[in-house]
């Protein structure tokens, strides 16, 4: 039986949420900067059905 650290298993929960907190910053960053290209492309799309 392997003797593993009490901390080491709240330490693997640190390293998941910083790496969701880390997705979610580039998620948002993208979203930022690409919003408006998007929203036009919708608008070019609805438009072009008579919308």
């Amino acid at each position: 039986m392997l003797y593993r650290p009490q901390n080491e298993e709240g330490q693997g929960l640190v390293e998941y949420a910083l790496i969701l907190v880390l997705v979610a910053v580039v998620v948002i960053v993208v979203l930022t900067l690409l919003g408006p290209a998007i929203g036009e492309v919708f608008s070019d799309i609805l438009a072009a059905f008579g919308g």
